[in-house]
């Protein structure tokens, strides 16, 4: 029961993240690495700063 909680609030809180506009740090870091293994994975914190920029400049999008 316990592993059911930590899977739905770990859900709850992607959920949340994504609602405000912020995607999950750790589905990014996977897609780097199955679709662009060439690219360096930022910290947490260059991702956040750079999803930031995004989505109040308008200067990114979706890379696939």
């Amino acid at each position: 029961m316990n592993a059911n909680l930590r899977a739905i609030w770990k859900r709850a809180v992607q959920t949340a993240r994504l609602s405000c506009g912020v995607p999950d740090y750790d589905v990014y870091v996977k897609h780097l690495r199955e679709h662009h293994p060439e690219r360096p994975v930022p910290s947490y914190k260059e991702f956040f700063r750079e999803r930031q920029i995004a989505r109040y400049k308008g200067t990114g999008g979706r890379c696939c």
